[in-house]
């Protein structure tokens, strides 16, 4: 295994602790595992998290116009339910909170005993989950579809109509209407270690790729031959299109790496899903191309569009200072 690390166990907070000291708008609370945004402001709070091992997701999307706090699990393991209580205390300025929550099965319920035990300190709660991905109906993790990439238009749209002055309810509304209208596939082509287990958590042949795989190592819809660039996108941006109908509609496009994959590969791919999408009289709005939803150091790839509105659109490009999302 070869990682710059110093103890396996100890990754996750020497991993947040060298991102606080390189972003002084946050704070780092170590005993919980929680990023917060120094800031403070009257305002709807919103909350995320899962397992780390995703970076930049989720600590990276901490910053006006996005979350109010992020919670880390240990690698792939969802945080457990004091320290998202942590988080949301964090994030109540008064307005109640907004928990996005990515499909699986123990972020709902660790979540879901936090919301519970919140509520019984009066604080305004309510929750949406994100569930994005069309490979597979049902996974060995989640029951429905997971959330993987598309999460992160979630963080951004929901954010920015939080920073706008929105009710909690008019917050989640947007939330959802974002959920409902976003859609990813992704692909693998070599596995990740664990830093704590120091060998690969799955097996890929040297020609294979796994179409569908999750962002845990979950398994995909088929394993074929690794396709060249052309193929890749026409396999990924199909699946997506077979699901939704999103012919001349306006969408925000996500191009996004799982951690191992260059950036030089990612505008590849995205090239070619751009002339697929201008081929169906799909018109591209805003295109995100990098990693933010990753898998340790996996190579491969997530395709996601969100159909979009006005309201969708003029969210999507509100400003954000978010470490991870510039906008």
């Amino acid at each position: 295994m070869k990682k710059i690390i110093n103890n396996p166990n100890d990754v996750v907070s020497e991993m947040l602790e060298g991102f606080a000291r390189g972003n002084p708008k946050i704070i780092y609370f170590p005993e919980f595992a929680v990023i917060s945004r120094k800031e403070k402001k009257r305002k709807v709070g919103l909350v995320s998290g899962g397992g780390s091992g995703h970076e930049p997701a989720h600590a990276g999307y901490v910053g006006k116009g996005m979350l109010d706090a992020a919670v880390a699990g240990n690698v792939f393991s969802s945080p457990g339910p004091d320290r998202i209580i942590k988080g949301i205390k964090e994030a109540n300025n008064g307005e109640g909170v907004l928990l996005i929550i990515k499909n699986y099965a123990g972020d709902i319920m660790n979540f879901e005993l936090a919301k519970e035990l919140a509520e019984m300190e009066d604080v305004q709660i309510e929750y949406v989950i994100v569930k994005d991905d069309v490979a597979v109906p049902d996974s060995t993790y989640s029951t429905g579809r997971r959330g993987i990439a598309g999460t992160v238009f979630v963080h951004k749209i929901a954010g920015a109509k939080a920073e706008a002055g929105g009710t909690l309810e008019e917050v989640k509304k947007v939330a959802q209407q974002t959920i409902d209208n976003i859609r990813s596939m992704g692909m693998s082509m070599s596995p990740c270690i664990l830093p704590n287990v120091g060998k690969p958590a799955f097996e890929l042949a040297e020609n294979i790729m796994e179409i569908g795989m999750g962002i845990h190592g979950e398994p995909g819809v088929e394993k074929t031959e690794i396709g060249n660039a052309s193929k890749i996108a026409e396999v990924l941006t199909n699946r997506i299109l077979e699901d939704m109908d999103f012919i001349g509609s306006e969408v925000a496009l996500m191009v996004n790496g799982l951690g191992g994959t260059p950036l030089m590969e990612l505008y590849i791919l995205n090239n070619e899903v751009s002339k697929i999408l201008d081929s169906k009289n799909i018109k591209i709005h805003r295109t995100f191309v990098g990693n933010y939803m990753t898998s340790l150091e996996m190579s491969g790839a997530s395709v996601t569009l969100l159909k979009l509105n006005d309201e969708l659109k003029e969210l999507l490009d509100a400003p954000s200072d978010a470490p991870s999302f510039h906008v």
